[in-house]
């Protein structure tokens, strides 16, 4: 990684602490571009922040989502809870992405939410994930706190 590269990374972390909700969300968009290790822990942290402003929360779903790595699997799931709109929907849609199975059963339960968008999203997720029958395996998940 160049030393520009870096600087921008240190400044777009230091964005996503800041008070500015408008570059917290830009932020969270950029990291999810930039992808590594560091924005991947940003964005695994501002998806499990109960405080953060809610259309962060979800973009930072949705940017997990982009880089599929197994690692976010748990702060999504927790995300399907979420208030709002966009973040449990997000959350589902990056489950799909990421293809892990172990997000099945938390898919499942979010189809009782009652919310159209979230189960269409849940829905395509589960597809995605192979669980096409009664009869798939579903892994239990234990989500330490």
């Amino acid at each position: 990684m160049m030393d520009a590269d870096l600087a921008d990374i240190k400044q777009l972390l230091a964005d996503l602490r800041g008070f500015d909700k408008e570059r917290r969300r830009t932020a969270v968009m950029k990291l999810g571009m930039v992808g590594g290790e560091e924005a991947l822990r940003a964005l695994m942290m501002t998806v499990r922040n109960d405080h953060e402003d809610l259309i962060t929360r979800g973009r930072a779903a949705m940017m997990l989502g982009k880089l599929r790595d197994v690692r976010a699997v748990e702060p999504l799931i927790r995300a399907l809870d979420a208030p709002g709109f966009t973040t449990p929907v997000y959350a589902a849609e990056a489950l799909g992405k990421i293809g892990d199975r172990r997000a099945i059963g938390p898919l499942l339960s979010a189809l009782s939410v009652g919310n159209e968008t979230l189960t269409k999203a849940a829905l395509e997720a589960l597809h995605k994930l192979g669980y096409e029958s009664e009869q798939a395996e579903v892994e239990p998940v234990e989500i330490s706190s």
